[in-house]
């Protein structure tokens, strides 16, 4: 997108839920296994009826399961990257995957966001937050440079010559026969 607007921070926190379309992706998908295809639908079956998603003003939450529930939890800082992806199925759906990356060493995304139609405005939306996370954590130690009082400023600069004095003076008294008496 080249709009200068921001995605719509209200759409993005509604979406709770994948697109019914997954639940077609994950049946063609399956079929493609041939006879051996009803064993993998059942699991695509109820990963669809129980991932659910949650965007909120720190981070993204997405949990599944019914025996052995799973969730993950990313805060906007700690995003890396975002990769959009889509085969030619998904792309026919109008679906697409959301692959987010984190610093955590691993090659795979940590969290694969599937099933949504609005991953276009979800995709900008999540560089938007993690542009803002990280400009918020450069823009702190100019704030608090701004917060030190002007006598503090002046105080400090007194004594750093005071040091650079006392160094030139044992630079003399140390490494003068070894350079000639100069000074540095």
């Amino acid at each position: 997108m080249t709009t200068d607007k921001p995605p719509d921070e209200a759409a993005v926190f509604a979406i709770e839920r994948p697109s019914p379309k997954l639940l077609t992706y994950y049946a063609l998908s399956s079929l493609m296994l041939g006879p051996l295809f009803f064993g993998p639908l059942i699991f695509m079956y109820f990963r669809y009826h129980t991932l659910r998603y949650r965007f909120d003003e720190e981070g993204i939450s997405m949990r599944w399961g019914v025996l052995f529930r799973r969730e993950i939890n990313l805060t906007y800082a700690r995003i890396q990257d975002i990769h959009l992806r889509s085969n030619v199925v998904e792309r026919w759906l109008h679906l697409a995957r959301i692959e987010v990356q984190t610093a955590s060493g691993s090659s795979s995304a940590e969290m694969t966001l599937e099933g949504l139609l609005e991953f276009e405005a979800i995709r900008d939306y999540l560089y938007a937050r993690m542009r803002g996370a990280r400009d918020h954590g450069r823009a702190l130690p100019h704030a608090q440079a701004a917060a030190v009082p002007a006598g503090a400023t002046d105080e400090l600069t007194a004594v750093l010559r005071e040091v650079v004095a006392e160094l030139r003076a044992v630079r003399r008294a140390v490494g003068g026969a070894d350079r000639g008496g100069r000074d540095a």
